[in-house]
């Protein structure tokens, strides 16, 4: 049986000089059974195995964050344990700006003059001199120019190579590049298609596109509880995949300049994920789950 490897879902240059596979690793999940304190910690042991294998089926893009943690597992910690000294070709990716208390309960976000204190607290975690790619994740702010600022400074210390901005609208990406280049926009983003002006807007300036939540099913707010969509289960039949590779492969179909992340605590789970990188939909699929979103 020949296993699927994420150079199924071809490349992109994250800012021009980094090539990474268009199906990457979120490592959100790697923690426990449900975001941050939500669920049960994973055990330590799997989540080394699933990202050991997630590189070994050529994933070179991992997406974390130091606030991505629960009662007994940190992601950093894991990505360190399981891949240091890490590959030459391996891109991580970090957000900034969230923070969250020694309880877990999420506080008021990071201050611009705090930034600098994210970015190194990533950087212990994980063993590294620089950050490949430090997002801003918004938390509802009007304006991201001071923090964006901020952390335009770091790259110019040389603490981070790229930029990237997280959960922003239309006007913040055009915020930024009056600041800096960005590297990448992470935003939710599925079949729903709510935001598609942000995806459009990335590919038309060579930004990358690097949605959450790509793969998860309607309810994803409530951790995908809800049905799924008929045109989704008819597409999954016809190609004898499912129906999160079908999404996968839909949100990949929206552009060369669109990355996932897909995340998952299961080998089986994780090798699932990365197959959706060779699913090749029709156009009539492809306009039957457009409909969707309509």
């Amino acid at each position: 049986m020949t296993t699927t490897t994420a150079a199924e879902s071809g490349t992109w240059a994250l800012g021009g000089d980094l090539p990474v596979r268009r199906m990457g690793f979120g490592a959100m999940r790697l923690t426990g059974t449900a975001p941050f304190h939500q669920g049960v910690p994973r055990d330590r042991e799997q989540s080394l195995r699933v990202l050991r294998r997630a590189v070994e089926l050529g994933v070179n893009h991992i997406d974390t964050a130091a606030f991505y943690f629960s009662q007994t597992r940190s992601a950093n910690e894991l990505i360190n344990s399981a891949l240091s000294p890490y590959a030459d070709d391996l891109v991580i990716a970090t957000k900034i700006g969230p923070v969250r208390d020694v309880r877990g309960e999420f506080a008021e976000p990071a201050r611009p003059d705090e930034l600098r204190g994210h970015v190194e607290e990533n950087l212990r975690q994980l063993g590294r001199d620089h950050m490949d790619l430090v997002y801003l994740r918004l938390m509802g702010q009007d304006s991201l120019a001071e923090h964006f600022g901020a952390l335009a400074e770091l790259r110019e210390a040389g603490l981070v190579r790229h930029l990237g901005i997280s959960n922003v609208r239309p006007a913040h990406l055009e915020e930024a590049l009056e600041i800096a280049p960005v590297a990448a926009v992470q935003n939710p983003y599925g079949i729903d298609r709510r935001e598609d002006e942000v995806l459009t807007l990335c590919g038309e300036r060579g930004i990358a596109f690097v949605p959450f939540f790509s793969g998860a099913k309607p309810g994803r707010e409530a951790q995908g509880g809800g049905e799924e969509h008929a045109a989704v289960l008819d597409v999954a039949r016809a190609h004898g995949v499912s129906a999160a590779q079908v999404r996968h492969a839909w949100v990949l179909g929206r552009g060369e300049h669109v990355l996932a992340i897909a995340g998952t605590g299961s080998v089986d789970h994780l090798e699932d994920n990365v197959a959706a990188g060779s699913v090749r939909l029709t156009e009539d699929e492809v306009r039957a789950l457009d409909a969707l979103g309509g």
